[in-house]
């Protein structure tokens, strides 16, 4: 019975959803006082991004008088579910947000993404102070199909008391990571914290990885849409390197979230964590001095080792849009020079216009993370963001297997390569 009512509840919740997004009108039409309506669906109703969306509306209606933007918002797995019917619907939304990656990809070959090009040639005075490295993550076939609003990387932090205590310094070699976890381990203290309930968190040690250890050309071909073979040594090279790791990781790194991991680390729990560089607004709360270091470089492997991992997010103009004009107008402003500078300063997250994050508008260690992001020749994208999902599922699950003791690296790429194998047919 309580089977039936739980398919139930979801049938009406999906239907109320369709319903919804069939039965408005502001997304394709004027309203009733004469102005356009854009309807602009986003990933964030939770503070403090809510309020700096609102702020930013409000300042364009007022020097927009003719257009008004209505809000449809989701939270991240709940936004995916949202944007499955949203998206198809007769009204779809006029602007929408999407990661970069598979995500976005599929909807540039479904069709559902307006190819914005001609808004990047009319107007360079804007796209010009875009970051191109950014910009290049929503390109297919040379064509522009999205606009980022935000980019992010990823690094370790560490506890700089502590190595300073130990005589140790940041590595930039992995020798000397193992090296300094080993002094670590031996003092009494976790050296190297993860929480990986959710297996994006270890795949981001994974996407990091594979970079250092697998040739360029192969991992881009392997991370294209049915491209994927994942055949290459270094992939398996990579699990051992993540399984080498566990030895100073917390026990049962599968046990905690990423948010509760990085909770301990704040309260000198542990030496060392992976952090996105959007998570430095949480380090005001750490109870010592810190730094960063990027992935240390790997002796004899054939992957990029100087390059960094990471990926913008930003928004999309649905293919559908009777307003396409206003829904630029509006990205447009949004990721304007000033809107980029009270982005990072209002919530953390790093603009892609580039200056924003500046000495005025964000803090030494924001403005050194976006300098790397900025100078990067090379940037991987997270690998749950550049698989499809059939492919990544298999790849997240037997890492968290792996690092349970139940799977090992081999067994764990057998499953990718079957799942790729799949796909690609």
């Amino acid at each position: 019975m309580k089977r039936w009512l739980n398919l139930a509840v979801g049938i009406l919740l999906v239907m109320s959803i369709f319903l919804a997004g069939c039965s408005s009108k502001s997304t394709s039409s004027n309203s009733a006082n004469g102005k356009t309506t854009i309807t602009f669906f986003y990933r964030w109703p939770n503070e403090p991004y809510k309020s700096y969306f609102k702020s930013v509306i409000a300042d364009f209606e007022k020097q927009h008088p003719n257009i008004q933007i209505k809000e449809v918002t989701a939270l991240n797995d709940d936004y995916k579910q949202k944007a499955n019917v949203l998206l198809g619907s007769q009204n779809p939304p006029d602007v929408f947000f999407t990661w970069a990656g598979e995500y976005g990809q599929k909807f540039i070959r479904d069709g559902v993404a307006l190819d914005l090009s001609k808004y990047y040639d009319e107007n360079k005075d804007w796209s010009g102070k875009l970051i191109g490295s950014q910009v290049n993550f929503f390109k297919k076939d040379d064509k522009v199909y999205g606009v980022p609003l935000f980019t992010d990387s990823k690094l370790f932090f560490y506890n700089k008391d502590l190595f300073d205590k130990l005589n140790l310094k940041a590595p930039t070699t992995w020798d000397e990571f193992i090296q300094d976890l080993a002094v670590i381990k031996k003092s009494g203290t976790t050296p190297l914290i993860l929480g990986n309930k959710a297996p994006w968190a270890a795949a981001h040690y994974v996407t990091a990885l594979n970079q250092r250890l697998v040739p360029k050309e192969v991992l881009d071909k392997d991370l294209s849409y049915k491209g994927a073979q994942f055949t290459d040594p270094g992939y398996v090279e990579a699990l051992k390197k993540l399984n080498e790791l566990k030895t100073y990781m917390n026990d049962n790194p599968n046990a905690i979230a990423h948010d509760e991991a990085r909770n301990l680390f704040l309260g000198g729990k542990a030496a060392v964590t992976f952090l996105e560089s959007l998570e430095i607004t949480f380090m005001k709360d750490a109870t010592f001095k810190w730094g960063t270091f990027k992935v240390p470089t790997i002796a004899g492997a054939k992957g990029d080792q100087e390059g960094l991992i990471g990926a913008p997010e930003g928004f999309m103009v649905h293919s559908k849009s009777k307003h396409p004009k206003e829904a630029m107008e509006f990205l447009e402003f949004m990721t304007s020079k000033v809107n980029g500078e009270k982005l990072i300063k209002d919530t953390g997250l790093a603009s892609t216009v580039d200056g924003a994050v500046n000495a005025n508008s964000a803090t030494d260690h924001e403005v050194e993370a976006m300098d790397l992001i900025k100078s990067a020749k090379n940037m991987a994208i997270w690998t749950d963001s550049a698989l499809d999902s059939r492919v990544f599922k298999p790849y997240g699950d037997g890492v968290q297997a792996m690092l349970g003791g139940s799977m090992t690296p081999e067994q764990v790429m057998k499953n990718v390569q079957d799942a790729a194998k799949q796909v690609n047919q």
